[in-house]
């Protein structure tokens, strides 16, 4: 049998260095020895070539102390003979024990995979230790220094890895992380979902709390040693219900979720059974692969769609609106346990009440993920979604500017008394969600939170109370609108023609481009958005603009009519690409931009532009 990696040899044993190495080492709790090739077969490598099985061994010692008592007479005849002998002949009584050590060594056994024992015979190889040497070797020995011998220089060893700073060790990271920093300082970002924490969120991100393990609610963890984690996961919830001005006595939160999509699935798995129904936005009208999303060929390519059953609702194609009459047929046919408003796409206001009108009238648990527009509800720039719904979730790093994470709040307490509506969630008293929910997250789907997100958001979420992120958020909006306007002015087509919260859709269809060729063009020009789909139009070709981030480096109306020149121009080459080169692969249309003159002019006037602004939380 040839040896393999991780071969159990009856001992716990293990191969410690990689199989395709020249050597490898061989341990276990009591020795270790290195194989000089671990693919020669066991049998070649370390078998005596006097090797005899053991059971065969014990029956010729049987017929040796047979013999031995036959000669007793004779061995006690020539006694006297012995005792007569020279003396610097007689054999030493710690050197036959020192031989017989030896011997026992050069004929060692050990248990193959349970499958019998044999002797190994100790062989010498050049550059390596003893098969059994007397102390089992921790590491290599070429590897250990002097200082390591002593338990003060295992100590300095340790405090000296642990101290490192980045830089130093591992700058291939480190590197990759300065071109991070230098490409999110000389860039124009756009892309909605994202932002620019602050130094504060930083520091709390990267901070200790990440050694911690904390699995369970504030107060009620599995691990001990949890009390100053207990205390600040309680801040954050205090902070997170102040930010949105909610009463503790009717709302409650969870702050544990990795992300909203975490979130949104808790809130499924909490209030739902396999296969039951969830009603939400489609994808191409703006909504969310976490409320369910097929292929035109019917996959089903997000967990909501796998695990329940999901039936979309959709935008007016000729407006871009929410039609909220065949959304209310469709769901008195569906009869949906969750109805879900909110999207990643949405550039106009959501009619909550309707949404509750409708959500009553099916009998279904009305759900809000506000993940983009969360920033604009806490600083009441929008309508806001507790007015109505009975679970709100949340990303935490995009328009609210704190770490990536997810949230979900919950009601809880007593429920309205309305005449003639039908409740699915809870008795007719109080609600039920916030067991389920807490559940579900942890421990359902769950482990361990983040604690370093959790003080992370906290501080954000402190930030978010504030007169000056409420400023910031009007600010957002502003820049939105301007951006529109100026997009408007140049005869671009905007879905629903504006936008009432942080972010817009370009139609790109009517300039005859194609979303993906306009999306690597601007990235080639350090611009970055991303691509959508735009309902209603044969192919692709939108793109999603968002003011957050850009705002969050100081940029005001007149800094967007700049960017919004800058995206005309960027339409503009991607026009003439296409046209000189539409008969190539996309891979070949994306290879030459790194050479067009026209994209390294628009670069370098970019780079110009955005390394006039600040870069919130790190200097350049």
């Amino acid at each position: 049998m040839d040896a393999q990696p991780g071969l159990s040899l009856g001992l716990n044993a293990h191969i410690s260095s990689p199989v395709s190495s020249h050597s490898a080492t061989l341990t276990d709790n009591s020795f270790s020895f290195p194989i000089p090739n671990p693919s020669v077969p066991w049998q070649q490598l370390l078998v005596d070539e006097d090797y005899k099985p053991l059971d065969k061994l014990k029956h010729e010692e049987e017929e040796e102390e047979d013999d031995d008592d036959d000669d007793d007479v004779d061995q006690e005849e020539e006694e006297d003979d012995d005792e007569e002998e020279e003396e610097g002949g007689i054999i030493d009584e710690e050197e036959a024990q020192e031989q017989k050590e030896e011997e026992m060594k050069q004929h060692q056994t050990i248990n193959f995979m349970g499958g019998g024992s044999f002797p190994v015979k100790r062989r010498h190889i050049e550059g390596s230790e003893s098969y059994f040497p007397s102390k089992r070797f921790a590491a290599d020995s070429n590897s250990n220094s002097n200082s390591n011998s002593t338990v003060e220089g295992r100590k300095a060893s340790v405090l000296s890895w642990g101290n490192q700073p980045l830089g130093i060790a591992d700058p291939e990271i480190f590197e990759i992380m300065e071109k991070e920093k230098k490409r999110q300082f000389k860039g124009i970002e756009l892309i909605a979902s994202e932002n620019f924490v602050c130094k504060a969120v930083m520091e709390a991100l990267g901070s200790h709390l990440t050694n911690k393990y904390s699995e369970g609610m504030p107060g009620n963890k599995y691990y001990t040693g949890n009390q100053h984690i207990d205390q600040l996961e309680f801040l954050c919830c205090e902070r997170a219900l102040v930010a949105f001005d909610l009463d503790p006595n009717k709302w409650g939160v969870n702050v544990q979720p990795y992300s909203c999509t975490s979130a949104n699935f808790a809130v499924y798995t909490g209030l739902l059974h396999p296969g039951d129904r969830i009603m939400g936005m489609d994808s191409a009208s703006g909504g969310h692969l976490s409320h369910g999303y097929y292929t035109m060929s019917g996959k089903k390519v997000s967990a909501a769609s796998i695990f329940f059953e999901t039936m979309p609702y959709k935008v007016n194609h000729l407006t871009g609106y929410i039609d909220y009459e065949k959304l209310e047929e469709k769901a008195m046919d569906f009869r949906p346990k969750i109805l879900i408003c909110g999207g990643s796409s949405y550039p106009r206001e959501w009619d909550y009440g309707k949404f509750r009108m409708i959500a009553d009238k099916c009998g279904a648990v009305l759900m809000c993920d506000m993940a983009h527009i969360s920033g604009l509800v806490a600083a009441k720039e929008v309508a806001s979604p507790f007015d109505y719904c009975d679970i709100v979730t949340s990303t935490t790093h995009k328009s609210l500017r704190g770490p990536r994470g997810g949230i979900v709040f919950y009601r809880r307490g007593p429920k309205p008394r309305k005449p003639g509506h039908v409740h699915y969630h809870g008795d007719d008293v109080n609600y039920d969600l916030e067991e389920k929910i807490n559940f579900a997250l942890y421990p359902s789907l769950q482990g361990g939170p983040h604690n370093n997100h959790i003080a992370a958001l906290a501080v954000a979420l402190k930030q978010v109370a504030t007169p000056e992120y409420k400023a910031y958020m009007q600010q957002v909006k502003k820049n939105a609108q301007a951006l529109a306007s100026a997009l408007l002015k140049r005869k671009c087509r905007l879905v629903t023609d504006g936008t009432d919260n942080h972010l817009l859709l370009w139609d790109l269809t009517a300039l005859g481009l194609n979303d993906r060729n306009y999306e690597k063009v601007c990235e080639a020009c350090h611009i970055t958005l991303n691509k959508c789909a735009i309902y209603g139009s044969t192919s692709p070709g939108g793109v999603r603009i968002g003011t957050p981030a850009m705002t969050s480096r100081g940029c005001v109306e007149e800094d967007f009519e700049t960017i919004a020149e800058f995206l005309l121009k960027a339409a503009q080459i991607t026009s003439s690409i296409v046209q000189r080169e539409h008969a190539k692969p996309f891979k070949d249309f994306v290879k030459n931009l790194q050479i067009n003159k026209d994209i390294s002019n628009l670069r370098n006037q970019v780079e110009a532009f955005s390394s006039r602004f600040a870069m919130p939380g790190f200097d350049f």
